[in-house]
């Protein structure tokens, strides 16, 4: 079994973003190319986010820390802390609107 403490990783994820040029930072908490789930915390600078982008299958986005706006070209949510956001199907966008950190959950097909 293996622990992981997604506040420190926000936490360390979110240092860095704040050095790049970017805004953001990421990294694979669990999960890779031989696993059907892969999880990542991805951490943004407010008013930084991910560009409008094609929806990676099943996917939800859990809030950790911050506020944040997950946008397609007709609707638009937003997640705060505690709040469990599901990936629309559509083109979509992934934007701070404070400093935050997410939990991308994303199933693979096999």
């Amino acid at each position: 079994m293996k622990k992981s403490s997604l506040t420190a990783l926000a936490r360390e994820q979110l240092k860095i973003a704040g050095q790049a040029s970017s805004g953001r930072s990421a990294r694979t908490v669990y999960g890779g190319h031989e696993h059907v789930l892969r999880q990542t915390l991805i951490a943004l600078v407010a008013g930084h986010g991910l560009d409008e982008h094609n929806s990676p299958g099943e996917a939800t986005v859990h809030v950790l820390h911050g506020r944040v706006r997950l946008a397609t070209a007709d609707a638009a949510w937003e997640g705060s802390p505690g709040d469990l956001l599901i990936v629309p199907a559509a083109r979509h966008t992934l934007e701070a609107i404070e400093d935050s950190a997410v939990l991308l959950t994303v199933g693979a097909h096999r």
